[in-house]
């Protein structure tokens, strides 16, 4: 499993070689990596099935207890057969889609990158596995999205959908952290396992809260819906991978995987079932207001996230079996229903479904794919998607907590989607034929092939659930999600109920939405004023706002004065020394005061320098009073045993001086640049500094936390190094790599000086040289 995750990114690195190699073909040649990643997952369904789940570990960093490992159970199988089967079709479709297309390698190279991604993301067993993993799907996709980046809306749609699904990013890692201190373990099967219940960890409110912030953002929840349908300028190709098996279901497959252990309490009932049932009905309510084919896919994607996240929140074994099943369902039906948006604006040239009508001529092959497809997204028999329609309205029907709200809201939303998918199967394809950009015509196989076997499946499926029931693939995966063992036994049908009764009258309700749709979204456009004030103009509102914020921070801070960056950086350090020192711990003094004489003069002296240098208004007076500080220090180090620090400090400094000597030439007169008020503040910020690093200095001198190596380098010093000067043993002995790499800077600086006086030096040469040419050229004229 390792070794297929890292081959699909070497093939995407290797893409565009594929490219030179294979021309026209590479899609086909690169389906077959997604192929054989679905037909190992097959191989392994038996194993998982009868024996559970399969975990794969490979060992990572040792040191830190990291593996690299991965966790095979019938909820991972899923969505892998899922991202492999769905990536396989795409990636065919892609070639018939993009055929000729320039930048076809970097399509190929993001998309294989993305798919690796997604796969080690819903088999990852560790936590911070999974967490690198979903970030790489953000990146991937950002890169999908914008791929026609000379479009100014694509690379904003894939900006926008980059700073939602990261900021979640962040939560999520914020819960991912909880969730491993929490529980003791940074491995999925190993919580999985605990005995412990982390719903009653003191950690849970917190941890549950950042841990469904990264999953709604990822899965478009409400209030973060509005990225998803933006994400529609990605290439038809993207749209129906990110839809339908992968990028958007990230976030489902996290509140799937961590049901078992943390769902059943009231935050979690009450948090996915409300905002799951807004996000399935603002989908579908949006769905209506848009004529453009994907718009119209992309808000129902948003719905089909709202009813899964609301099953999960339901909880009941009914709502898990709706859920794996809804999954499956879906993923069919909306992979299918992409792929005929992207050869109807292929083959037409718009994407405007009012702009089309009586295709069914020149597409039959399209029209009936597209009818069939469209019937599973309605739930109409006999579909997989009735199933797992009568499943979701069961589930609703029987929820514990929030029953009204969800049976109403489910309700209305099943009428909207009917009225969605009788728009997409019977208005571009029936009725008086309307005038295109393009001569319609059929799609190659390539383009067809794809879509036809996913809405062919649904139509078997819904004919032979039994297939996918007990002691198959959907039992495997509900019971994954369940945490507990749970049959699933799957009927075209349940007899005459309630959830029946519901589907049928949503259908009559639909359908005569759908023949009063124009009439209905004329009237629907009176709330665009409204809409404009939702989620998405609060995001607009908040980039604008860091915008802002950051022009006037840039220009109280980063004003280009020197004095005023001294200033901040000084203030901050006051403010964070000053709470640790003298807030957090009392400052500690030993002081044992042995002074002598000489040794106060010295030090006057420097202090006498020091304010001198301050108050100075001479520039050169300034330099003599720094110069006569650093010679007191030299002094100090000669006096207490350090001739070679003295020395040393003795030719820095006067090597200072006189460059500070030389630089005065250059500098313009001297002049009052601040008021006696900034003058004050600058005096009292500095002092404020001298004395916090003076009580820092002085309680790290009277705190012993550890006894000091000096006596070791003292008895050591002779017989080990033969040298008797401590201070240049430790140089060049003990720290001979740090000196031989302060030998290398100073080298390469004066390397550095010597190249830019010779350049100068040069510099003027040729402009001598050029001035006398100009002269010998331009007669003189007296």
């Amino acid at each position: 499993m390792q070794f297929a995750l890292i081959m699909g990114f070497v093939l995407a690195v290797s893409s565009p070689l594929l490219n030179r190699w294979f021309g026209e073909r590479t899609s086909l040649v690169l389906a077959l990596f997604p192929a054989l990643m679905a037909a190992w997952l097959l191989s392994q369904a038996p194993v998982v099935i009868n024996e559970g789940p399969q975990l794969l570990e490979w060992s990572w960093v040792p040191s830190l207890g990291i593996s690299l490992s991965f966790l095979l159970d019938g909820l991972s199988l899923l969505f892998g057969l899922l991202i492999t089967v769905i990536g396989t079709f795409v990636l065919i479709y892609a070639g018939g889609y993009l055929k000729g297309h320039t930048d076809i390698a970097r399509f190929h190279l993001a998309l294989l990158a993305f798919m690796a991604s997604m796969l080690g993301l819903v088999l990852a067993d560790g936590l911070l596995t999974l967490f690198v993993f979903w970030e790489l799907t953000s990146i991937t996709s950002y890169l999908l999205i914008g791929f026609n980046h000379t479009d100014i809306e694509a690379r904003k749609s894939a900006r926008q959908g980059l700073f939602v699904t990261v900021a979640g990013g962040l939560a999520l890692m914020a819960g991912l952290v909880l969730l491993g201190v929490a529980s003791g373990s940074w491995s999925l099967y190993e919580i999985g396992q605990m005995e412990s219940d982390l719903r009653e960890h003191s950690l849970y409110t917190p941890m549950l809260i950042c841990l469904l912030l990264g999953a709604f953002t990822k899965s478009a929840q409400f209030p973060f819906h509005f990225w998803l349908p933006n994400a529609m300028a990605a290439p038809t190709p993207v749209s129906a991978y990110l839809h339908s098996a992968t990028m958007v279901k990230a976030g489902i497959y996290l509140l799937a995987r961590l049901q078992p252990e943390l769902g059943g309490t009231a935050l979690w009932v009450g948090i996915l079932s409300v905002i799951g049932a807004i996000t399935m009905l603002t989908g579908a309510f949006l769905a209506i207001h848009h004529t453009n084919i994907k718009k119209l896919l992309a808000y129902s994607t948003i719905m089909a996230l709202g009813t899964l996240t609301m099953l999960l929140g339901i909880g009941s074994e009914y709502a898990m079996t709706a859920f794996v099943t809804f999954l499956l369902a879906h993923s069919m039906y909306k992979g299918a229903l992409f792929m005929v948006a992207g050869i109807l604006d292929h083959e037409t040239g718009t994407k405007d479904v009012t702009a089309m009508g009586g295709l069914k001529s020149a597409m039959p092959i399209t029209a009936v794919i597209a009818c069939v497809a469209a019937l599973s997204l309605a739930g109409m028999p006999p579909l997989f998607g009735f199933i797992a329609k009568e499943l979701m309205l069961e589930a609703a029907l029987g929820a514990e907590r929030f029953k009204l709200l969800l049976v109403v809201f489910a309700f209305l939303a099943a009428i909207l989607t009917i009225g969605v998918a009788a728009i997409i199967a019977l208005r571009p394809f029936y009725g008086r034929q309307l005038e295109t950009p393009k001569t319609p015509h059929e799609a190659p196989l390539s383009m067809l092939i794809g879509p036809g076997i996913l809405a062919f499946g649904s139509l078997v499926l819904g004919l032979a659930p039994a297939m996918l029931g007990a002691d198959a693939l959907l039992t495997s995966a509900a019971t994954a999600v369940a945490g507990e063992p749970l049959p699933v036994s799957l009927s075209l049908w349940y007899g005459i109920n309630m959830a029946l009764i519901m589907s049928i009258v949503s259908v009559g309700l639909g359908f005569l939405l759908f023949k009063r749709w124009d009439g209905a979204r004329s009237k629907l456009a009176m709330l665009a004023p409204v809409m404009r004030h939702g989620p998405e103009a609060g995001y607009e509102g908040l980039m604008n706002g860091i915008v802002r914020f950051s022009e006037w921070q840039t220009r109280l801070l980063q004003n280009g004065y020197m004095r005023n960056y001294i200033l901040v950086m000084l203030v901050v350090l006051i403010a964070l020394i000053g709470n640790s020192i003298l807030v957090r711990h009392a400052p500690q003094l030993a002081l044992t005061l042995d002074v002598r004489f000489h040794e106060v003069i010295v030090v006057g002296t420097m202090v006498m320098g020091a304010l001198f240098a301050t108050i100075s208004r001479s520039r050169l007076g300034a330099v003599v009073s720094v110069g006569i500080m650093g010679f007191s220090i030299a002094l100090i180090f000669i006096l207490f045993s350090a001739p070679d620090l003295g020395i040393t400090q003795l030719l820095v400094e006067t090597l200072t001086v006189i460059l500070l000597v030389l630089v005065l030439f250059r500098l313009p007169r001297f002049s009052n640049l601040s008021t006696s008020l900034e003058r004050i503040r600058d005096g009292a910020v500095a002092a404020t500094m001298g004395i916090l690093i003076f009580l820092l200095i002085m309680t790290a001198w009277s705190i012993d936390q550890f006894e000091p190596i000096s006596a070791y380098m003292v008895e050591n010093s002779a017989p080990l190094a033969y040298g008797r000067n401590i201070v240049n043993v430790i140089l060049v002995d003990y720290r001979a790599l740090d000196t031989l790499g302060e030998m290398f800077v100073l080298a390469l600086a004066a390397i550095g000086v010597i190249a830019m006086l010779k350049l100068r030096h040069n510099t003027d040469e040729s402009k001598a040289e050029e001035s006398g040419k100009a002269s010998v050229k331009e007669p003189y004229d007296g």
